[in-house]
């Protein structure tokens, strides 16, 4: 337990960003499991559409130190390099 007034603040400043951070993080999680699904179910165009509404979202969530950035661009590159794959046909 904090001892001091300061510390019993950063405790309740940490609890309420872990919840924030918890969202943000399942938000991203979403957007990219839509992708995946898409691309699972072997529909390209619905597959890049959700590519294109989750990019934006894991952006956001580097920016916002939910996930490291390099994290991120490996992320992005695989799920594109799967919709290019599916799209000419090759297996991924």
């Amino acid at each position: 337990m904090p001892n001091t007034k300061a510390a019993k603040k950063a405790l309740r400043v940490a609890q309420r960003r872990t919840i924030i951070n918890k969202a943000r993080k399942s938000r991203v999680r979403t957007f990219i499991r839509k992708v995946e699904n898409a691309i699972d179910a072997g529909d390209a165009a619905a597959a890049k559409e959700a590519f294109l509404a989750a990019q934006p979202e894991i952006m956001k969530g580097t920016q916002k130190g939910i996930m490291h950035k390099r994290t991120a661009a490996r992320k992005i590159s695989r799920l594109h390099q799967r919709i290019k794959a599916l799209e000419t046909g090759a297996s991924a």
